[in-house]
């Protein structure tokens, strides 16, 4: 057995890289839940926020700029670990429970001539949860518990190349560095094998590898194609000047043929792209062809053949062939299902044939339920800076009447909805359009979304049935790989949206331009607001907003109102927004109702006139809390049922410890913090300023003119207003500055 330095760890976790679509917490969650004496945690934080995320988690952190490739980021984690072994963990997988343990348990124990040792790993994409043994058991299971060489197991290269999936010798990585380093993991992780004077296994796995979606990642280039074929032939030289057996040469031969074959078969690539990687491919083929090597049977030996030949045209030809007998088997099977299932719409298909309208803009909200959030503030700013566009609006038809004058509008399913849906240059929506609409290449579709989230959104809720139930979440797939642009307002929200809805659309964080009138909002505007709304001078107004419970069948009181009132007394108005009434004129409520202490704003809109005229709001896990907050105002977080929602909905962070102000668990909690001065006393103000801090980063009172300019005018990034720091905006007065 190695004998070492007591002091010094036996294992060192290096965490790499960005923070992938906010996946970084979660992999450190994973390792820090699994530390122990004899390993230690190194994250090589590429960006600021990586950079925060690592240091909350504790560890060594390695800061480095954006831009720092994964290799770079690796060998830097290196540099600073003291471990034996050295494990990579790239930022967006983690170890499973058990993982971490037992790659530490396996390195103690190999001989001081083991070199690497290579695990199981399994996979999780944006639809599933990694579980069982992972696809490369078989091959670990071959050497099972002894030490080998590469020659002796050359089935060992056909283990996922990761370099997660296996340890290092820390003295092995630093006396081959330069060769262990190179970009490109797939290279590392084979050369490492082909260096290893002896190599270990087990069959645990110790890494749950996270696919993220291809839609969701930049377009691969016609140089990181051929770097592929470009790194096998490094591989093949590095076996030359190693000696290394002609067995692990014919398998790694093998593997070359067989994964270029499928990235010509199955990649999208110009045609011009995919025929030169036909064609290095093709000279690799012939160059490394192994002495005696004999070319497989059937389809894949006539591939082989092509490839060798340097036929892609013939290739081509046969891959079409192939496919038309698929298809014809395929058709069969459907029994012809209507050859087009008859048009959709004879109007939108006509429609779709003319000319997409540069100066014609499609707007809807909430299922198209009018003219709101988010589009309807983005439509107003655009009336002012482009005038030149035409907003029309999608709105059902129990909308129309309260529509304002003027507004030019849409019912779906009319001639002219399609018409108008067909030729828009811009689509902007806070949900998503149907399934039907198409995505025409010359037209924006702009995702404005309606609120921060703190519960699980998109295929995030994969994991919790009860807020998944009766989603399509291929359906939902299609409708965001549509999306050009998507609104966040802070960099939370935009985490989470690459990762709950990961497709290759571009994320603007400008803020969100409902949140402006926090900041435009006069006084006068204010008193307006509280005088529609029949709230005396003086009176002290506290919005109620609770949301929605995916877990009840039906509305369930959480706050007895009635007792709530008359605790606080006649200077206290109770707005309560949402379906929260229960009884008619029987009910304990009506006469707070008749008297004014109690006002319905269920369906009152906006929304954002409500907040202007309260002092304070009173919340569970609305979205309303991060928007309320950019006035600066007491928050107080009712959470009665904090443990059943989170495990029922999912949340992407502990609201109880870091709330935007006090937290009721019980509605007596609740009536002393509204009762006595703590409402707004200074651990409200500290706890509230920096929520504040982190939820309100973008929302400056300028986020429509940002995305007006940058969606609809075209104009770049650095040209747009930039965002004002928190601490020095100065949001609208409060109701009581208003009345002074």
């Amino acid at each position: 057995m190695t004998t070492t330095n007591p002091a010094a760890p036996r294992l060192s976790v290096i965490v790499h890289g960005r923070d992938v679509q906010g996946l970084l917490g979660a992999c450190l969650d994973a390792v820090t839940g699994q530390l122990q004496p004899g390993v230690e945690l190194l994250t090589a934080a590429v960006g600021e926020e990586a950079q925060d995320v690592a240091v909350r988690h504790g560890g060594t952190v390695v800061p480095l700029p954006d831009g720092t490739s994964d290799a770079a980021a690796r060998a830097a984690g290196a540099g600073r670990a003291r471990g034996d072994w050295l494990w990579f963990v790239h930022a967006k997988d983690r170890p499973p429970v058990g993982g971490v343990r037992a790659l530490l348990d396996r390195v103690s124990e190999v001989p001081d001539a083991v070199d690497v040792v290579v695990a199981d790993h399994v996979r999780s994409t944006w639809r599933s949860s990694g579980g069982g043994s992972g696809g490369d058991a078989r091959y670990l299971a071959a050497v099972g518990r002894r030490d080998v060489t590469l020659g002796e197991a050359p089935g060992l290269l056909r283990v996922t190349p990761l370099l997660g999936n296996r340890a290092l010798r820390a003295a092995f990585w630093r006396a081959h560095e330069k060769e262990l380093a190179a970009a490109d993991e797939m290279y590392p992780a084979r050369a490492a094998l082909v260096l290893a004077d002896r190599i270990a296994c087990t069959e645990h796995v110790t890494l749950d590898v996270r696919e993220l979606r291809p839609q969701s990642l930049p377009p691969v280039t016609a140089e990181q194609r051929y770097r592929l074929i470009g790194a096998y032939e490094d591989l093949q030289r590095l076996m030359q000047r190693h000696r290394t057996p002609a067995r692990p040469r014919a398998v790694l031969y093998d593997l070359m043929a067989t994964e270029a074959m499928r990235v010509v078969a199955r990649e999208t690539m110009p045609d011009e792209v995919a025929r030169e990687f036909f064609h290095r491919a093709s000279a690799a083929a012939v160059r490394w062809e192994p002495a005696g090597h004999r070319r497989p049977g059937g389809l894949e030996g006539i591939r082989r053949r092509l490839l060798e030949e340097d036929a892609y045209t013939k290739y081509r030809a046969f891959q079409a062939a192939n496919h038309r007998r698929r298809d014809l088997k395929a058709a069969v099977r459907a029994g012809k299902k209507k050859a087009g299932a008859k048009v959709r719409d004879h109007y939108y298909q006509r429609a779709l044939r003319t000319p997409v309208d540069p100066e014609l803009a499609v707007f809807s909200a909430y299922w198209d339920r009018g003219v709101a959030c988010n589009p309807g503030a983005i439509a107003a700013k655009l009336a002012e800076l482009a005038p030149h566009v035409r907003p029309v609006w999608v709105v059902s038809k129990a909308t129309e009447p309260l529509l304002p004058p003027g507004t030019d509008h849409v019912v779906p399913g009319t001639r002219r909805y399609w018409e108008v849906m067909a030729r828009a240059a811009y689509l902007t929506n806070n949900v998503n359009f149907p399934n039907a609409v198409v995505k025409r290449p010359d037209a924006i579709h702009l995702q404005t979304h309606h609120g921060t989230p703190l519960k699980k959104m998109g295929l995030d809720q994969l994991d919790y049935p009860t807020a998944s139930k009766g989603l399509d979440f291929d359906a939902l797939l299609s409708r965001i790989d549509k999306w050009d642009y998507s609104v966040s307002a802070n960099s939370h929200s935009t985490r989470m949206w690459e990762h709950a809805y990961p497709s290759h659309y571009t994320s603007l964080d400008h803020g969100y331009p409902r949140n402006d009138v926090y900041y435009a909002a006069t006084a006068a505007d204010i008193r307006a607001v509280r005088d529609r709304l029949g709230i005396a001078p003086g009176k002290r107004a506290v919005l109620y907003a609770p949301t929605h419970r995916d877990y009840e069948a039906t509305w369930t009181p959480r706050l007895d109102l009635t007792a709530l009132s008359e605790r606080l007394g006649e200077d206290t108005v109770l707005l309560v927004r949402g379906h929260y009434f229960y009884g008619g004129t029987a009910s304990p409520l009506a006469g707070l109702r008749r008297s004014g202490r109690v006002i319905d704003v269920s369906t009152y809109d906006p929304v954002e006139e409500l907040a202007l005229a309260a002092d304070a709001l009173i919340t569970d896990y609305s979205s309303i809390m991060f928007d309320y907050a950019n006035l600066d105002r007491p928050i107080i977080s009712y959470a009665d049922d904090w443990e059943t929602y989170a495990k029922t909905r999912g949340t992407y962070f502990d609201l109880m410890a870091e709330p935007p102000g006090h937290v009721a668990r019980t509605q007596d909690e609740l009536t002393e913090i509204l009762a006595g001065g703590a409402w707004r006393d200074e651990a409200s103000a500290k706890a509230r300023a920096h929520f504040r801090r982190r939820f309100c980063e973008f929302d400056d009172g300028h986020a429509a003119e940002r995305v007006v300019r940058r969606v609809f005018l075209g104009e770049p990034e650095e040209a747009l207003p930039p965002v004002v720091p928190v601490e020095s905006r100065t949001p609208a007065p409060t109701p009581e500055e208003a009345t002074s």
